[in-house]
């Protein structure tokens, strides 16, 4: 049996499993669940758990199991004169009987000895899953039928499903933390190699990033130069100029959505703005390479300004445009969930609307809204595809917003991509930019949560 198979065998299991024990737990208790200690959803839940709990668990550790197996047959199956192959031989060898057993496309025409393998390798896989089927589908219904057999009036059953819900939700925040941890370990010891090669002062102030290097010696252009200061400036500048469209555009429309627009209108407006969020970023670098750029060069040249075809301009009012909706969405939540009895307490007073949206509504919703500039920042830094299309990939330190700028995540991408070697220093820097970019976010999250923290009110 197929694994996509087996996954909906087990959950088709899990179904009837659910709906056996609201039964069972319906007739002992002869149809008064006031007799239970748990509702008979529970008892069902209980059952069902029992049931594909352990099998699910297994096709876990099938997938891990799953590769192994496939490398043993293959490793077995191998023809005589492979042990003469080097490492790097041995192991294209290996990927292409793999990828001839799957059925994909081969680099070269299989002899008998690789088609033998991938045989063997099919064989192996084939004998291995129809186990584990039979296995876990074994499992279940002894789990099953376990779990049916414990059906009774005392029978803890919520208590048994929150236990596994609770570790189930443990499980996953471990995972992400791991997770978290594993990306700054990766990141941190990659930039220990990188500042091996490049001295972290000049990484950090200089003020010259052409992070090309020679692949052999003696070639031109032998060290390159890996100052960070040009990158994280255009940075900063298309940043700023992004903000400088959406804060503005997105906290008014939030304004009038919450406070003055019936409820049709805003019915229709907001998901309306929405969609913008929703529209591909390579969609918007088109727009802001083949509309908006031509438009400010020649607006810029027809009142004699010298503009650049790619300037941090055009990339910066494109992206403010696609992070209005962070803005204006979450900020008009935010003002929405403002009690009405606020509102209604000014009125009392005197205060006029637009005066208690300045002096009661914006206050209360301050945090919000701060919540919601700061995810419109992160969006605006980590954005590439705009800045790639509109602002070019030039690293010039400059604060003109009418010439061609890069930023980290370009150069990043930029970095990764092409045929240098990974240990390079040219490489190394993109793990090195990661993880300052990461400080830096980090840094500015920190002093908007204690923004937040300083300023945030409480209402009942």
């Amino acid at each position: 049996m197929s694994t996509p198979a087996l996954f909906l065998t087990l959950f088709v299991l899990g179904l009837s499993a659910y709906t056996w024990g609201r039964r069972r737990a319906f007739a002992v208790s002869d149809g008064d669940n006031r007799r239970l200690h748990s509702l008979p959803d529970y008892h069902g839940l209980y059952v069902a758990l029992w049931c594909a709990g352990p099998s699910l668990l297994l096709l876990g550790v099938w997938f891990i199991l799953e590769p192994l197996i496939g490398g043993i047959a293959i490793q077995q199956g191998l023809p005589a004169d492979a042990a003469t192959l080097t490492e790097g031989q041995r192991q294209l060898l290996i990927e292409d009987i793999r990828r001839l057993a799957t059925g994909d496309i081969v680099v070269a025409e299989p002899d008998a000895a690789s088609r033998s393998a991938a045989d063997a390798y099919n064989r192996a896989l084939s004998i291995a899953q129809a186990t584990f089927s039979v296995v876990a589908l074994s499992t279940a219904l002894v789990g099953g039928f376990y779990a049916s057999r414990r059906v009774r009036t005392g029978l803890r059953a919520r208590n048994a499903v929150e236990d596994v819900a609770r570790a189930v939700m443990l499980v996953a925040s471990t995972l992400a933390i791991l997770t978290t941890i594993g990306i700054v370990l990766s990141l941190v010891v990659e930039t220990l190699r990188f500042l091996d090669r490049i001295p972290l002062l000049d990484f950090l102030f200089g003020l010259r990033w052409s992070p090309q290097t020679a692949l052999r010696a003696g070639q031109v252009g032998s060290s390159g130069s890996f100052g960070a200061i040009p990158l994280f400036t255009g940075t900063l500048l298309i940043t700023v100029i992004a903000m400088a469209v959406a804060v503005p555009v997105g906290l008014l429309a939030a304004i009038y959505m919450s406070e003055y627009a019936a409820d049709r209108v805003r019915a229709v407006a907001k998901p309306t703005l929405e969609i913008l969020a929703g529209v591909p970023t390579v969609v918007y670098g088109f727009f802001a390479a083949l509309t908006v750029a031509p438009w400010i060069r020649g607006l810029g040249e027809s009142l004699g300004l010298n503009v650049s075809s790619e300037s941090a301009l055009a990339a910066g009012v494109v992206m403010g445009v696609m992070i209005i909706p962070f803005v204006s969405s979450l900020s008009d939540d935010v003002m929405t969930a403002v009690p009405q009895s606020l509102r209604e307490g000014a009125y009392a007073l005197g205060a006029t609307q637009s005066e208690t949206i300045k002096q009661v509504v914006l206050p209360a919703a301050l945090p919000g809204i701060v919540g919601a500039v700061l995810l419109a920042i992160s969006r605006a830094i980590g954005e590439t595809m705009i800045v790639v299309m509109a602002a070019g990939m030039a690293a010039n330190l400059t604060v003109n917003p009418l010439q061609a700028v890069t930023t980290v995540t370009v150069q990043i991408v930029a970095l990764l991509v092409g045929d240098q070697e990974f240990d390079s220093a040219k490489t190394l820097a993109a793990f090195a930019l990661g993880l300052l970019l990461f400080v830096l976010t980090l840094g500015l999250n920190v002093i908007a949560l204690g923004f937040v923290r300083r300023y945030r009110e409480r209402y009942d």
